[in-house]
């Protein structure tokens, strides 16, 4: 099975996670994929194939040297997003890419257009797979699943490069942020590990978001409209309020780099009570606890101004940034950045505006910095992967097997 085959069969699998259920994974459709893969990796002769009661699914391809190696491990996760549907999803491959509008629908005039997405002017003359517009893709991250695999099959035809021991790891719910939280980081037995979950080509990221979530209850008090002076509260009122406060232009919309952001992610009530969910990020730590601190003051100052409680605030770290985590191992980086170089590839180092498997992964231990899988536009009706681009993700995990065994 080549690289492409075995991606297009990957996407067939709906395994789209769900914030609304409280077991792991979260879906069965992830499990379903778990023990499809599993079986792939027993026929290809891996060792060490084991696959937990949640869905985490481990594999080793033995050393082929006798040298005292580092054990490298390469991390996919298996879900795709809960922003659009992953099931019955219709690839297509548009071979040697010309610059022009993909019609993904024609029925539904739903179109792939440069003028959108400038980035595939990037990959003309390449072979791109996109989807028939109705579902996304499912590159993030099968794509990279279909590269690790793809590199152990090459490795295994390729005796003659040398390597250590080389460990993979495929796990649900990343894209809900639990794809690290029963990642047995002991069992996986890795002096380090890559994520092969990044976007494009030569991305390599070990920066990213310190995150935290933030739940606001807003309590108003409901009186006839008519006699409501000086009695009345209106929770949404409140809400709207406390909004106002937080400086507008601190937001996704219109933030880049390294600039952190407040994220409304949900409001919902009526005059009685309102809940507003807001997500916080910035990759400096020091300005991260800013922000906390800022919606904590925000919320006494609107409690002093009532007298009373009615707005209580529910504060959660997510994740936080890896790099201090990486900073004491750079060689992880240094033979990542050789590696693209040997493959044909440009390294970008760049902070990622997001979260990653691997960020969990290093504070529990494991440095785990993340590699591009190529894919683009994720999340939506637009994704798509660029064979070349997958390709090339595969060239990478194989020289910084060899380079890994070469280094010693």
């Amino acid at each position: 099975m080549t690289l492409v085959e075995r991606f297009l069969k990957y996407v067939s699998f709906d395994t789209q996670s769900s914030e609304e259920t409280d077991v792991t994974p979260s879906t069965p459709g992830q499990m379903v994929f778990a023990q499809y893969l599993k079986e792939e990796l027993e026929t290809l002769g891996l060792q060490e194939v084991s696959l937990d009661d949640n869905g985490y699914l481990f594999a080793t391809l033995p050393a082929n040297t006798d040298a005292e190696v580092p054990v490298v491990g390469f991390i996919a996760h298996m879900d795709t997003s809960p922003d659009m549907s992953g099931k019955h999803v219709a690839p297509r491959i548009v071979n040697n890419y010309d610059g022009t509008d993909i019609v993904l629908c024609e029925k539904d005039n739903i179109i792939l257009s440069p003028v959108q997405f400038p980035e595939l002017l990037e990959h003309k003359g390449e072979d791109l797979i996109v989807t028939d517009g109705h579902t996304l893709l499912g590159a993030d991250d099968k794509a990279g699943i279909a590269e690790i695999v793809s590199a152990i099959v090459y490795l295994q035809e390729h005796p003659e490069i040398k390597h250590g021991k080389i460990r993979i790891g495929f796990n649900p719910d990343e894209e809900i942020g639990l794809g690290a939280h029963k990642f047995d980081v002991e069992k996986f037995a890795c002096d380090w590990a890559y994520t092969m979950d990044g976007g494009e080509v030569g991305e390599l990221e070990f920066e990213n978001f310190n995150a935290a979530s933030a739940k606001l209850t807003f309590k108003g008090r409901n009186v006839h409209p008519g006699y409501a002076k000086n009695k009345m509260i209106n929770s949404l009122r409140l809400a709207n309020r406390f909004i106002s406060f937080l400086p507008g232009h601190e937001a996704p919309e219109h933030t880049e780099g390294y600039e952190g952001f407040y994220h409304l992610i949900g409001m919902s009530g009526d005059v009685e009570q309102t809940t507003v969910s807001y997500i916080i990020r910035d990759h400096d730590r020091a300005r991260f606890e800013s922000r906390k601190a800022e919606m904590q003051r925000l919320t006494d100052l609107v409690n002093a101004e009532y007298g009373e409680t009615v707005v209580t605030l529910e504060l959660k770290d997510q994740y936080y940034n890896m790099r201090q985590q990486i900073e004491p191992v750079m060689h992880v980086i240094d033979i990542a950045f050789k590696a693209m170089e040997e493959a044909g590839v440009t390294p970008h180092v760049k902070a990622i505006r997001g979260g990653t498997d691997g960020a969990q992964l290093s504070f529990k231990g494991l440095p785990c910095p993340n590699i591009f899988a190529g894919g683009l536009n994720f999340h939506g009706r637009y994704e798509f992967v660029p064979v070349q681009s997958m390709e090339k993700a595969m060239n990478v995990i194989v020289k910084i097997a060899e380079l890994t065994a070469a280094r010693q």
